[in-house]
């Protein structure tokens, strides 16, 4: 494992984490005993993600922000094997294992909020905050439908393996960045430029292909149902923060009917006394105009993840 060392405040270094299948990479804000708080990115972005948000947050804290498998600079899975929020959520398990991690706060954005909610329903003892970027934590499929996703994953995932080895297109720096932003509209330019930083690999004097695993583009093979969902829900612990852009998520559903759901699943965070907000901007609001949200993050960072572990180490 390579953890980066002591650095002075402000600087970034680089994590590499060795996984069974080979290496989990990311990048590290602030100082090495700073409260820790681990970041997870979106669908087919990166640690990059995070870039413009987390120089604004407390400097006492210590954000590990990681490329889960298939992107950025971390490595593929193996052929065969499916990309999963459940597989994502074990990732986070061998990450906080590598590091020592016994109790942190979460940020996650869209699929890395998923990743997040589960993770603190499974292991509520580790989580002490969980801020979701743009997600609901819990995204349940129709009951009815789940029979059409699931057989629509697997298809998808067989049918790729028969194909023989694409070569991937390689593109010049300039239409790298028209394709992702052809491909992500709720990113500006500038934020298109900081998650190509981990998402390009050069082949040629001229050329770039993306780096990441073509199998992410696939459906996610692990779905719950909203009763499963809430269950999962009541099991967390921490505090919550949902932050949602008016623009952003529900725009973005791949499948019609999970939208009757988010109601459910906002009423019943409020219910438990966690905190909703909701803000201008869209899907990348947190990487385009990070000072919007970087106060409600602050706040939950100061006030539920700061304050009690000070008040641990007073009881020491």
């Amino acid at each position: 494992m390579t953890a980066p060392g002591n650095q002075p405040d402000g600087e970034v270094s680089e994590l590499s984490i060795p996984v069974p299948w080979g290496v989990i990479r990311g990048k590290v804000w602030g100082p090495d005993q700073g409260r820790p708080v681990l970041c997870l990115h979106g669908w087919a972005d990166n640690c990059g993600t995070f870039n413009s948000l987390i120089p604004l947050l407390p400097k006492e804290c210590r954000y590990l922000a990681v490329d889960l498998a298939g992107h950025g600079h971390s490595s593929h899975l193996p052929p065969g094997v499916f990309y999963s929020v459940l597989a994502y959520m074990a990732d986070v398990l061998r990450v906080a294992g590598a590091l020592k991690l016994r109790k942190f706060s979460m940020i996650g954005h869209s699929m890395g909020a998923d990743i997040a909610g589960m993770f603190a329903a499974l292991y509520p003892e580790m989580v002490d905050a969980l801020v979701f970027l743009d997600s609901y934590g819990f995204l349940p499929t129709d009951s009815k439908e789940m029979y059409k996703v699931l057989r629509q994953a697997t298809e998808e995932t067989i049918q790729f393996e028969k194909k023989t080895e694409e070569k991937k297109r390689v593109y010049t720096y300039e239409e790298a960045v028209k394709r992702l932003l052809a491909a992500n509209p709720t990113l500006s330019e500038q934020s298109a430029h900081i998650l190509l930083e981990r998402s390009l690999e050069q082949v040629e004097r001229a050329g770039f292909v993306f780096s990441r695993d073509l199998r992410v583009n696939f459906k996610n093979i692990h779905r719950f149902t909203l009763e499963q969902s809430l269950e999962m829900q009541s099991r967390i612990q921490a505090s919550v923060l949902v932050i949602l852009a008016q623009g952003g998520v529900e725009r973005r559903f791949s499948e019609p009917a999970q939208m009757k759901f988010t109601s459910t699943l906002l009423q019943n965070f409020r219910d438990r006394n966690h905190k909703v907000v909701t803000v201008p901007g869209d899907h990348h609001v947190h990487l385009n105009n990070p000072e919007v949200i970087a106060p409600f993050v602050t706040n939950i960072l100061q006030t539920k993840a700061l304050s009690l572990s000070t008040k641990r180490e007073h009881k020491l």
